[in-house]
């Protein structure tokens, strides 16, 4: 079985979120299940030269306004990538995969991922050499109009799937944009990719894809709603018996505390004892009051109403009343960055912020801390919970999308069971999350009941295994219904 991934990031390549990680972890998890599975990737700055055996293999004499080849390496774990090498559209100085220098968007965004979109319909008709994929696999609006050009190409397509890994982005543009894409007028009419007098990528995606999924169960739910499916809920209800959810694993061999290089002291589920000395580590690090009977929550997070960390600013004053510690490392919204600045000079050693990213320290942190906080009004999956349940730092989550599948609330009857993992909390408002922050502070004090959650926590399988079983079954069945309907 040969699978083509279409990505516009892939971790450790390019990463912004855990899209990146999904496509750097899953190819390679499905390889021990007889899937060979390749990413096309936009060859932006510094990426090549991350590539073992970089060679040009291919070349595009014109990709949306200028030359363009394929280039194949592989990365240092083995994943075979190849480039959309196109310097008009990717060799661009400061910023990032999608936003210039000055924070905004490339304004030629849908220029820039159309053109993934047709190499990668390119790839998946044509193949690379002698390689040519059963399953062309998509991932949210950057590569869903592959769907489109496999639809309206004049070749025979493989079958597709569509990954949603998160709604609310969906690479609308205006109309005016149309006649840049490369597809007949049908396309982008109202019984296309037109989306409330805009064009909408993902929307391409939906329509056209052989099948859909999410990154959860429960997600895959919420999205056929009014409240949670952003505007393609009707559009997704008709294509409901398509649409499935599979939750995200995580690369358990980067997130593994026996073994991660970026903390002070190893442990593991048969060693817990040996977490007390990251906390202390970190306490020191961040400036925080070193009090081992002090719960320690974290975050590490996009600051974004989405994440509801608004939330957390009126709940704050309920958690260190409590006698809790915050630790905070995130960007975003600039004004929720200067409200967790204000809180850490109001409440010296007791809340430190920590305004950016850096992953060496998200790693110390979830090693350092007793739990981990995502109070996000929807999360398609979330994988800071997961790292959280793999180091027995345990979770407080709203209970929405991919956080109410993997997070057991440690309530009355979870805790007398032995099932809990963490803390859920619903609806997804200040008060709730307060009571779910004091719910922290007063089990946390029990040692014996805390360790015994953080060992059922730590048992969880969270690595990609089973959700590779399950892709590789949804995998065959759209290349067994390619190959019936082609008999045809």
């Amino acid at each position: 079985m040969r699978v083509l991934f279409v990505t516009s990031e892939c971790y450790p390549l390019v990463k912004t979120g855990g899209l990146a990680d999904v496509a750097g972890a899953l190819p390679l998890a499905l390889a021990d299940d007889g899937v060979d599975a390749r990413v096309l990737l936009p060859a932006y700055p510094g990426v090549r030269d991350q590539l073992q055996g970089a060679r040009r293999v291919a070349t595009l004499p014109d990709v949306f306004g200028g030359p363009a080849g394929l280039v194949h390496g592989t990365t240092v774990d083995g994943l075979h990538v190849w480039l959309l090498d196109a310097p008009h559209l990717f060799a661009r100085k400061g910023g990032g995969p999608y936003t210039g220098p000055d924070g905004r968007d490339w304004p030629d965004n849908h220029v820039r991922f159309a053109a993934l979109s047709w190499v990668g319909a390119h790839v998946a008709t044509q193949g690379v050499g002698r390689w040519k994929p059963h399953v062309v696999h998509l991932h949210d609006w950057q590569s869903a109009l592959t769907a489109a050009y496999l639809r309206f190409g004049p070749q025979p397509a493989p079958p597709s799937l569509l990954t949603i890994h998160n709604l609310a982005f969906q690479g609308v543009f205006g109309l005016d944009i149309a006649a840049q894409l490369r597809l007949p007028p049908a396309a982008t009419h109202d019984d296309g990719m037109e989306y409330w007098g805009n064009l909408s990528f993902l929307k391409a995606g939906v329509l056209w894809s052989t099948r859909l999924n999410t990154v959860s169960p429960t997600y895959a739910r919420e999205i056929l709603g009014n409240e949670q499916g952003m505007g393609l809920d009707g559009l997704l209800r008709t294509r409901a018996h398509e649409l499935s959810g599979i939750v995200n694993g995580i690369d358990d061999t980067v997130w593994d505390p026996a073994t991660d290089p970026h903390i002070a002291h190893h442990y593991s589920v048969h060693k817990l004892p040996a977490k007390a000395a990251n906390k202390t580590a970190l306490q020191h690090e961040l400036g925080l009051h070193v009090r081992p009977d002090a719960p320690l929550v974290c975050v590490i997070s996009r600051l974004s109403w989405q994440k509801g960390l608004d939330l957390l600013l009126g709940a704050l004053p309920r958690l260190l009343a409590a006698g809790g510690q915050l630790a905070l490392l995130g960007s975003g919204d600039r004004d929720l960055e200067a409200g967790f600045r204000h809180a850490a000079v109001s409440h010296p050693g007791r809340v430190a912020a920590v305004v950016g990213y850096d992953e060496p320290l998200a790693h110390r942190l979830q090693a350092g801390s007793d739990a981990v906080l995502m109070p996000s009004r929807f999360e398609p999956c979330g994988l800071s919970q997961l790292y959280g349940l793999r180091y027995g730092t345990l979770p407080v989550v709203a209970r929405v999308g991919g956080l109410a599948d993997t997070v057991i609330d440690a309530n009355e009857a979870a805790l007398r069971d032995g099932v809990a993992t963490g803390f859920q909390f619903s609806p997804v408002d200040t008060d709730s999350l307060a009571v779910a922050l004091e719910r922290v502070c007063d089990l946390y004090p029990d040692r014996t009941a805390w360790q015994r959650v953080q060992r059922r926590a730590m048992s969880r399988d969270v690595g990609w295994a089973t959700a590779a079983r399950s892709y590789v079954a949804l995998y065959h069945r759209l290349a067994g219904e390619a190959a019936a309907s082609t008999s045809r």
